[in-house]
């Protein structure tokens, strides 16, 4: 599989990564993916600390045993669950930070991260105490890099001046453009790539889930995404199906070095797969695509 490297690191990534957080609690069910995936050519692999209260960085970390020098492994931190509180606190502290990563190696079962994002962020967070503490991790070889995970565009800015992040990830499909014009340009300014999440937007651009798409997705109807899939039609084919089509678009994109589509089982895992093999969208065909669908801009965040 192609692999592209990421930012200004020395860290190579498949252009189709595993995005784990929709593996499951089945540990032999998620091993077994994580282990056809890397099979296929996948290397790099995402979690995060909250995904499962833990539980998933744990299965990945099994997974790894034997095979840690093959994979670059990403997780996340920042988020917080109060136990007896419902939903999340938010925490970017250096304190947590360094506390959280300590955690999250031992549920790896590693003793370094390649790349360790901040999990969110928001422009009233104290940054510089943020990058203090990734900057820490990397000195003391903790971590490799450092990104951060965020749809914010003004939070995004001030960590691309501030810091030296070698990514960001984001959510990016046909249904979700907001970061092509507002910040991709400033990332390729930079030589910083993005992980690209939710390539087929949350299955509404995958085939036959026409459930999916009939409940809308950000600012689209159920309708006119319904009108989208069908526009797509001539574009899929034996060799690209819609949903590969998909993640061929995100992928088209110079600022994106990796898509991490996630899979709960093995048909969904082998259909993202093969979109490494897919032909690659023609100028014609990504002209045709981005005439389907708007350049979505954020409304909120900025």
């Amino acid at each position: 599989m192609k692999k592209n490297r990421l930012g200004s690191s020395d860290l190579f990534v498949s252009e189709i990564g595993l995005g784990c957080m929709s593996l499951g609690t089945d540990e032999n069910q998620a091993v077994s993916l994580i282990h056809e995936a890397l099979d296929r050519g996948v290397n790099f692999l995402d979690t995060a600390d909250i995904y499962d209260d833990g539980r998933n960085e744990e299965i990945v970390g099994s997974a790894l045993k034997g095979r840690r020098q093959d994979i670059i492994l990403a997780t996340k931190a920042g988020n917080v669950r109060v136990p007896g509180q419902s939903g999340l606190t938010w925490d970017p502290s250096k304190h947590h930070i360094l506390s959280a990563v300590k955690e999250s190696l031992r549920r790896l079962k590693t003793d370094y991260i390649d790349l360790y994002q901040l999990h969110g962020g928001t422009i009233e967070d104290n940054m510089e105490e943020t990058i203090e503490a990734f900057e820490q991790l990397k000195r003391e070889g903790v971590i490799r890099y450092y990104g951060i995970s965020s749809i914010r565009p003004n939070v995004i800015r001030e960590y691309v001046q501030r810091a030296q992040i070698v990514s960001v990830m984001s959510q990016y499909s046909l249904l979700d453009r907001r970061g092509e014009e507002e910040v991709y340009p400033l990332l390729a300014e930079y030589g910083i790539n993005v992980i690209a999440r939710g390539p087929v937007a949350s299955g509404a651009l995958a085939d036959g889930r026409d459930d999916k798409a009939a409940k809308g997705f950000l600012n689209y109807s159920g309708d006119q995404i319904t009108d989208i899939r069908h526009q797509l039609r001539p574009l899929v084919n034996e060799q690209r199906s819609m949903s590969q089509t998909a993640i061929r678009y995100a992928l088209h994109h110079p600022a994106v070095a990796t898509v991490i589509p996630g899979a709960s089982s093995r048909t969904q895992l082998l259909e993202n797969i093969g979109a490494a093999e897919a032909p690659l969208l023609t100028e014609e065909e990504y002209e045709l695509l981005r005439e389907m669908t708007s350049a979505n801009l954020y409304t909120q965040h900025r």
